[in-house]
């Protein structure tokens, strides 16, 4: 195979856009999920605290 045809192939497969569509639905959901990750570990303490509270409110005699 020479070097012409080698740059022809690579270009061909630049230039096809099957597929695109694809790929930005999941860099979206990757993003989605990384905003996601980010947003609960930083509430973890707080929801965790207050899962706390409710079940010593719900606790019979306390």
């Amino acid at each position: 195979m020479t070097l012409l045809m080698c740059w022809l192939r690579v270009k061909e497969m630049l230039s096809d856009k099957r597929g695109q569509g694809m790929v930005e639905y999941v860099l979206i959901i990757a993003f989605v999920a990384v905003l996601l990750i980010a947003t609960l570990t930083g509430l973890s303490t707080s929801i965790a605290a207050k899962f706390t509270q409710i079940i010593t409110a719900l606790t019979p005699g306390s």
